[in-house]
């Protein structure tokens, strides 16, 4: 899986999963020590001397965090009917709801079900709120590349150094441009300017450019090498609302089609699939 496909709400998960599997290893209860008693001797009891506190509460919220991060490189992929997000969602909403109710029952609650409990807040409604909070949604690394900096400048996002977008050499190209047109594949040459020697030439270059607006007709589409700028949901061509792939940031996807204003995307191991929001993205 990419990183920068992984939003904060992602990077929250994470982080309270990781609380929560360490708080499994902390004492479950606590007690006073009777004055005169050597208490060094008695050992506290954790979340792994009890098994179903421990897949209850801990190991239920990290298996949940575990399928909201899956569910991230495999949309669409689902369990007993429910999507994997879904699926985590539920695990972690289940760990809470039975991390409250053993405390309460707990006299002398410890430090591991004290920390449990609050790493089972913050993981539940991270899950919860992830995909409807902006704050939330927003990559959780910057999509600006290590490179930039080096020639003293910031460069946009999937610039190489001197260049424009796209591959070694090649000129920046907004979505829309065709070969031949000006832009095109790497490496490839500029003909969009037509020779003031000849009008006949330059005559026949204007006849064949695209119409007002940049896009080319749907007849002279030609494939072309894109990247997004945020991860981006593919969907299938049956028109199904289930995602089938998740486009991510800093790699390269075929553009094989254009069907109105979406693009027909094929990823790296051949999976094709509608690609909607087209807004932003660079071509290459």
């Amino acid at each position: 899986m990419n990183i920068r496909s992984l939003t904060r709400g992602d990077g929250v998960v994470i982080g309270a999963a990781v609380v929560l599997f360490i708080a499994s290893f902390l004492d479950f209860s606590s007690y006073e020590c009777p004055q005169g008693v050597d208490c060094s001797r008695f050992d506290s009891p954790n979340a792994w001397d009890s098994l179903g506190l421990l897949m209850s509460v801990f190991l239920a919220g990290v298996i949940g965090a575990a399928l909201l991060i899956v569910s991230r490189a495999m949309p669409g992929r689902k369990v007993v009917g429910l999507d994997l997000g879904q699926f985590g969602v539920a695990l972690t909403i289940f760990a809470l709801w039975t991390a409250f109710w053993t405390i309460l029952d707990v006299n002398n609650a410890g430090a591991g079900l004290i920390l449990g409990l609050l790493a089972a807040i913050v993981l539940a409604a991270a899950a919860v709120a992830g995909p409807l909070v902006p704050a939330l949604k927003t990559p959780l690394l910057s999509p600006s590349g290590p490179a930039q900096g080096a020639q003293g400048g910031q460069q946009p996002y999937g610039a190489q150094p001197g260049q424009g977008y796209g591959y070694p050499g090649q000129q920046q190209a907004p979505y829309g441009a065709q070969p031949g047109q000006g832009y095109g594949y790497p490496g490839g040459p500029q003909q969009g300017q037509p020779s003031h020697g000849d009008p006949a030439q330059a005559q026949q270059a204007q006849a064949q450019q695209p119409a007002q607006g940049g896009a080319a007709p749907a007849g002279d589409f030609a494939p072309f090498w894109f990247a997004v700028p945020v991860a981006r949901p593919l969907y299938g061509e049956d028109g199904s609302p289930n995602p089938i792939a998740e486009l991510a940031p800093g790699t390269w996807y075929l553009a094989v089609e254009q069907r109105g204003q979406n693009l027909i995307a094929q990823t790296q191991d051949g999976r094709r699939g509608v690609l909607q929001d087209t807004t932003g993205i660079q071509r290459g």
